[in-house]
């Protein structure tokens, strides 16, 4: 078995898959440990009553993984044939043939591409509110963006923050009539239009301070004082490698069956945020490695 990734999903799906001794090899990708390595603190892993660092807690499910003996590569797949059997996986200049795959690539959150939103990632800018919006209660937050999840994300976090400007390059938002609704109607959300950030103020130790911000119109600069920075602008799965010779939906995410992660390839198998644009959390991404890894050794035994 070759594993494609190693998010919650692949090394839950090495796990798996090593203590079935199906013996498998997992390529770790672009970004080791996957999006958590991003993040500072995990409080929603459930086991961490206390939390755990997310690279921590990536390093251990490696080592178990390693310990049931899957073999882990540093290495990036830059190609794939899936068509016939056995299959091909290409990383760096190395081949090797497989009679099942686990695509667990997961997706990358798409950012304003700005050097100090990459700096304070995990320090007070995040793309998860799921995932950080508890560490923002009794503060005043920022979101970009203006379509579907910019406004779930911003409405969410009303919850904990006491004032969320959304921050939107246009002056109409994208997001549907419903869920705009919603968030116009939120007391505790100020929209800020035809507006981008071009600074996150702040340093590691205290975090972000505040944006400066720029009007696309008439290019008048502005500082807005906020202690934390939500990225809403959507997330890019990482299947560029598989168009062609696997099912994707419209936005490009794996198709899978349903309650499945067999996808329309028989003997390759999708999990985790590749395949799952809805929740994208790291309990839901490691549960579908599990389901991967236990239906590709049914696959396989079949």
């Amino acid at each position: 078995m070759v594993i494609i990734g190693s998010g919650p999903a692949g090394l839950t799906a090495a796990v798996y898959a090593a203590r079935a001794n199906l013996q498998p090899l997992l390529i770790e990708g672009k970004e080791p440990g996957g999006q958590l390595t991003l993040t500072t603190e995990v409080e929603n892993y459930p086991g961490f009553e206390e939390g755990i660092m997310g690279p921590a807690l990536m390093e251990a499910m490696r080592k178990q993984a390693e310990r049931f003996g899957a073999e882990i590569l540093s290495g990036y797949v830059h190609a794939v044939k899936l068509k016939e059997t056995p299959f091909r996986v290409c990383y760096g200049y190395q081949e090797v043939e497989t009679k099942t795959v686990v695509i667990s690539t997961g997706s990358s959150a798409k950012l304003i591409g700005i050097e100090t939103e990459i700096q304070l990632m995990g320090h007070g800018v995040s793309t998860c509110a799921t995932c950080d919006g508890y560490f923002f209660r009794g503060k005043e937050i920022a979101v970009v963006g203006g379509g579907d999840s910019a406004m779930e994300e911003a409405t969410f976090l009303t919850k904990f923050a006491t004032k969320v400007s959304v921050i939107h390059r246009r002056d109409v938002l994208r997001a549907s009539k419903i869920m705009q609704d919603r968030a116009l109607k939120n007391p505790k959300i100020n929209f800020v239009f035809n507006t981008v950030v071009d600074e996150v103020v702040g340093a590691k130790n205290t975090g972000v301070t505040g944006l400066k911000l720029r009007n696309v119109r008439t290019q008048a600069a502005s500082q807005l004082s906020v202690e934390g920075l939500f990225v809403a602008i959507g997330h890019n799965p990482n299947t560029d490698i598989f168009k062609g010779q696997i099912d994707l939906d419209e936005k490009g995410y794996v198709k899978t069956h349903p309650d499945s992660t067999r996808t329309n390839i028989p003997g390759v198998f999708a999990c985790g945020d590749v395949q799952d644009p809805v929740f994208r959390q790291a309990v839901t991404a490691a549960g579908t490695g599990c389901m991967a890894a236990i239906e590709a050794e049914r696959w396989l035994e079949h």
